[in-house]
């Protein structure tokens, strides 16, 4: 492993095997021929969050960066130390690496992301978790198990991965008003540490005997929708508190954005989001509306809080435009998008 200060990070090609079919170099170009084949870096920053439901960094950092040293010519290991550090180290170095590997949960990704989604020039992502409940690695279909995460990220392959950009902010995995961002709002920190994902659940049913209804306004590409709900959700990706969506048409490299609008929290509901699988059909449960596109605005009645990827910073009203293949991700050489 060679750590390397950020000047004497040149702007190179990506390095892969003989049947390599991307390029990304001076000329900011990306020419994706084949699917199957394993990349090789040769500048990749790492940055990893010691606070992200890791109990044992080091012990971590010992199994995860020999693996990833062995396929990188030169990898650069960056700690955050307050929040919002992730999002300025990405924007500080993301043009003059090829690659950044990112330890942590769905919080440090995020960051990572608001960093890198105005580059001109991109560098590919890789996921490791780090986590709680690491929703976005789970789309992805990374291995939860860190050494096996590793192992991914030198014989993966790239796949292009969807953003939603959010009143000028970035998200991979979803947005959300209502029943789901009182969950997170709702989650005790003594819990979390204590109980990790378990926290989400405890959370979600104390939430749902007070959730009371909003009224909502939805434009999906043009389409109006409006009414009273306790949860509008945008979804990327197909995860949410480790938890998978039943829904087969949430795809993260379609160019749309899923949004669900739930009417109200009694368990008949519950039985029928969980059963029936919504997105065959536009608007076919009772109780659950759904609808998908690419360009999507969300007004409430009054302001209210926002849940974005697990981070809790923004208000309606939302305008959501979805950024088809905005950014390449490794996953695992025989899988897909999640």
């Amino acid at each position: 492993m060679i750590k390397v200060p950020k000047q004497q990070f040149a702007k190179c090609d990506v390095i892969y095997t003989e049947q390599v079919g991307y390029r990304l170099g001076k000329e900011n170009f990306l020419n994706l021929r084949s699917d199957r084949v394993v990349a090789r870096f040769k500048h990749a920053i790492f940055i990893y969050n010691a606070n992200a439901g890791q109990k044992d960094i080091s012990r971590t950092l010992r199994i995860c960066v020999p693996i990833l040293s062995s396929a990188i010519d030169e990898l650069l290991l960056l700690k955050t130390d307050r929040p919002g550090h992730a999002q300025l180290l990405c924007s500080e170095y993301g043009e003059h690496t090829d690659l950044v590997v990112i330890l942590g949960g769905d919080g440090t990704v995020h960051e990572c992301v608001n960093g890198l989604a105005s580059l001109a020039k991109r560098p590919a992502i890789a996921i490791l978790p780090g986590g709680t409940c690491n929703d976005i690695s789970r789309t992805l279909n990374m291995p939860q198990d860190i050494r096996q995460a590793a192992e991914t990220v030198v014989s993966g392959k790239l796949v292009p991965l969807d953003a939603m950009d959010i009143n000028g902010h970035c998200a991979l995995n979803f947005w959300g008003v209502g029943l789901v961002t009182e969950v997170s709002n709702n989650i005790k920190d003594s819990e979390k540490a204590l109980l990790g994902k378990v926290s989400y659940y405890l959370s979600a049913i104390r939430t749902m005997r007070e959730m009371e209804p909003f009224s909502y306004t939805v434009q999906c590409d043009g389409k109006l929708y409006e009414g009273e709900a306790v949860m509008v959700l945008a979804a990327n990706g197909r995860y949410i508190g480790t938890n998978e969506l039943p829904f087969r048409n949430i795809h993260a490299d379609d160019g749309k954005a899923n949004v669900f609008i739930i009417k109200n929290t009694n368990l008949a509901l519950m039985k029928e989001v969980f059963t029936l699988d919504i997105t065959l059909e536009e608007d076919s449960a009772s109780e659950v509306l759904h609808c998908s596109g690419s360009e999507i605005v969300i007004q409430t009645e009054s302001k209210m809080e926002a849940d974005m990827d697990g981070e809790v910073y923004l208000e309606t009203p939302a305008h959501i435009r979805v950024l088809k293949h905005h950014f390449f991700a490794i996953v695992p050489s025989s899988g897909s998008l999640g």
